[in-house]
């Protein structure tokens, strides 16, 4: 049961980097490089890597400012 509980937690709360590309819309080397340059945390597990999905969620409201500012033809 406690498994079960803990495996809930993380889908609540976390993205892995296939689910947090998806969720911004943009490739997994995008999300590296928005990483790499400080814009999203991650946090590292050995060889997995999840992404807070408050902080997701935020970047992905931030990207539609910036494409509204950038991009106002599209």
């Amino acid at each position: 049961m406690e498994k079960k509980r803990a495996i809930g937690l993380l889908e609540k709360y976390f993205f892995t980097t296939e689910e947090a590309a998806a969720f911004l819309g943009i490739s997994k080397q995008a999300l590296s490089s928005l990483v790499k340059r400080g814009k999203i945390e991650r946090v590292e597990k050995g060889q997995v890597s999840l992404f807070f999905k408050d902080d997701l969620e935020a970047r992905k409201d931030e990207q539609v400012i910036l494409r509204k500012k950038y991009r106002p033809y599209t």
